[in-house]
């Protein structure tokens, strides 16, 4: 008994003075992706501005491999003193976990949501060699040469890899899917004409289309972004049931100290209120206008996983 009132005073005076002392030294945020993706780009941002809140040093450590999966099941087992962080997507915490038979975390249990970092929708582009001008057209092509047509994506089980083998399950076309270990060499041979088409942020995405290297068809949120006004969506586009909206976030490993899961979401959540922030964010095509605290954070997730598994499900796809 009295060991069990010891272990109670103990607990109940660590957390005040684990808050604050917190931070007192480096802080990494793994990014579970290549340098150059838009959770990469975001990563970069955030830990500026953390490190310039909080002047300890602040990194990105990037991890990339198996949609995300092996960085995301760093964290999982990184030491619970919010000293390591993971910025995850949609991939890692609601697409993976329906598409592996075996994986290395548990997105739920493995993790304590810490915040909603954005959501943005994705925008499928094609090489300007393409004779296709719209969805439409490039479907036609597609529908009159079966396996002509591939697409690339950033690995098996990435949002990009679903988005494309939803379009062509949606549109009735038979494509090669052509999977990357990450986005950036999969969009490297994507501007050089080697594949068709790529789904992807539009973070990454933006710059090339604007210089006029990639051709953007549409994007896949139920309505248009102000970054790209021209681009129809896909419901526009001629598939009234095709819409895919990204989110990414942060998360520490599932013992991290309560307090210490408040103060990164205070911080983090008044990171994405500055004026700075949210421009680039809608420059880039993310909406950072959302916030939600911890528990709203991990309920959301939790939704996420309960519809990714029916649509991966119904879409027949799975991964060893």
């Amino acid at each position: 008994m009295k060991n069990t009132l010891l272990a109670a005073l103990l607990t109940a005076c660590a957390a005040p003075v684990a808050l604050a002392d917190y931070p007192d030294q480096p802080i990494r945020i793994i990014v579970p992706f290549a340098a150059g993706g838009g959770t990469d780009v975001m990563g970069r941002m955030f830990a500026q501005k953390l490190s310039d809140a909080w002047k300890v040093p602040v990194t990105v450590d990037n991890r990339a491999g198996a949609g995300g999966t092996i960085g995301s099941a760093t964290v999982a087992r990184a030491p619970a003193d919010g000293y390591t962080l993971l910025l995850g997507s949609i991939s890692t915490h609601a697409i993976s976990p329906g598409l592996y038979a075996k994986l290395a975390y548990d997105p739920v249990k493995d993790f304590a949501a810490v915040a909603r970092a954005g959501i943005t929708p994705f925008v499928m582009t094609v090489h300007p060699g393409v004779p296709a001008g719209t969805i439409g057209e490039l479907i036609s092509l597609a529908r009159a040469n079966p396996k002509k047509y591939d697409y690339a994506s950033s690995g098996n089980g990435t949002t990009s890899h679903l988005c494309g083998a939803l379009f062509t399950q949606m549109a009735g076309v038979d494509m090669t899917h052509v999977p990357y270990k990450a986005n950036a060499p999969g969009l490297t041979d994507l501007l050089a004409g080697r594949v068709t088409f790529m789904f992807d942020n539009i973070i990454a995405m933006q710059p090339h289309i604007r210089a006029g290297k990639l051709r953007a068809l549409a994007v896949t949120g139920g309505e248009r972004v102000a970054s790209l006004p021209g681009v129809p969506t896909m419901i526009e586009s001629g598939l009234p049931a095709y819409e895919v909206i990204g989110w990414f976030g942060f998360w520490v490993p599932a013992a991290t100290p309560r307090a210490i899961v408040a103060k990164l979401n205070n911080e983090l959540t008044r990171i994405m209120r500055e004026p700075d922030v949210k421009a680039r964010a809608e420059e880039q095509g993310v909406d950072m206008t959302r916030p939600q605290s911890p528990e709203e954070f991990g309920s959301y997730v939790q939704s996420e996983l309960v519809k990714w598994r029916k649509i991966i499900r119904d879409a027949g796809a799975k991964l060893d």
